[in-house]
């Protein structure tokens, strides 16, 4: 496979730890990132190293909002086009913010744009930007539609419902010679990955539970925003609430769980990505996980458990497990990077269209 170039939207948690762990990765060569301040590009390949530094504690930073093209306070949000904004997490100190505090970059009014005007040269593009709303990442699609891209594009998007809003996309994405990959990071990704594998031992599919645990290496700090779309999985929160909490707010959630949140019965797309990839039926699989915000070590160990029956009628359940010395960060983009590398290849082979990591096996 020849060397994949690739860009990454969103330089907060997700998108740096994407950086670095492509460092470890062949083939694979980093060339744009962006945040709403800036953008920086080099097709000889960034300075993951000197990136990093510059975009340490690029981290969400408050309540998320949205606006219309109408309105006028737009500050500091990026646009997806047919209206919607929203508020990728930036660097809050120094006279720069964000990726501009980077010798490598420059200020960009819209750099999403700026990546779409340079994709001839961008094999792939990894969305690591906050899904606050639904449509925000099938919005982001649309401008690379509406901008010509030709090429890949991988999310590791968590909510169930748009999946759906993808797959309406599909005969625009086939048309114009993109290969989508949605829900590629741990849950959904890799983990639905394997609930597909361990299904085959099957003839019928009871159940897919799939349980997880994460402890914050990098404490919730670098994490604001993986622990806001977290909080919007709890009973009493939604997106939408969850969007406008403020920080103070978030801490005072956290506290009230001793810093170790349960979820149960969550919406994630593993549900309906196993659907797709005709694995069981969305409403046999269950997600629910604990978030230590506090410690380094998982609170729980990461299963898949599949139950169902074999063609000579004996019911089993097969489970898969993650060691707990694997980190977030490691089973969230290791996967991500994994499932570009095979999205470039499918798309180079003429495959266009919507894949779950259900279809797809990640490549090393």
């Amino acid at each position: 496979m020849n060397d994949t170039t690739f860009a990454v939207l969103g330089t907060g948690g997700i998108g740096r730890r994407t950086l670095e762990v492509s460092q470890h990765k062949d083939g694979l060569t980093p060339v744009a990132a962006c945040d709403r301040h800036g953008v920086a590009i080099d097709f000889d390949g960034l300075d993951v190293d000197e990136l990093l530094e510059a975009t340490e504690g690029n981290i969400d930073s408050g309540p998320q909002s949205t606006t219309s093209r109408d309105d006028d306070s737009r500050d500091e949000t990026l646009e997806t086009d047919g209206g919607a904004t929203a508020t990728p997490g930036v660097k809050q100190h120094g006279e720069n913010a964000g990726v501009v505090a980077s010798e490598q970059a420059r200020p960009s009014e819209d750099s999403i744009q700026d990546i779409i005007d340079h994709g001839d040269g961008i094999d792939a593009v990894l969305l690591a930007l906050p899904n606050y709303e639904h449509d925000f990442i099938p919005r982001v699609a649309d401008r690379f539609l509406e901008g010509g891209y030709s090429g890949v594009m991988v999310d590791v998007l968590k909510r169930s419902r748009v999946i759906g809003m993808l797959d309406d996309r599909t005969e625009a994405f086939e048309d114009a010679g993109i290969t989508f990959v949605c829900g590629a990071g741990a849950t959904p990704g890799l983990l639905t990955g394997a609930a597909a594998l361990a299904a085959q031992s099957f003839v019928e599919i009871e159940s897919v539970d799939i349980w997880w645990g994460v402890g914050l290496k990098s404490g919730y700090e670098d994490n604001r925003g993986t622990v806001r779309e977290d909080i919007a999985h709890l009973p009493e929160y939604d997106i939408e609430t969850a969007r406008e909490l403020s920080e103070e707010e978030i801490e005072a959630i956290i506290d009230d769980h001793d810093g170790v949140i349960e979820f149960t019965d969550m919406e994630h797309a593993d549900d309906v990505l196993l659907e797709r990839a005709g694995i069981c039926d969305a409403e046999d699989v269950t997600v629910g996980g604990i978030l230590d915000v506090e410690h380094d070590e998982k609170p729980t160990t990461t299963t898949v458990s599949v139950t169902g029956t074999t063609f000579d009628g004996e019911t089993g359940t097969n489970t898969f497990e993650l060691d707990d010395a694997t980190s977030m960060a490691a089973n969230v983009n290791g996967p991500a990077i994994g499932y570009l590398k095979t999205g470039v290849r499918r798309n180079r082979s003429g495959e266009y269209g919507v894949f779950g990591p259900a279809e797809l096996m990640p490549g090393f």
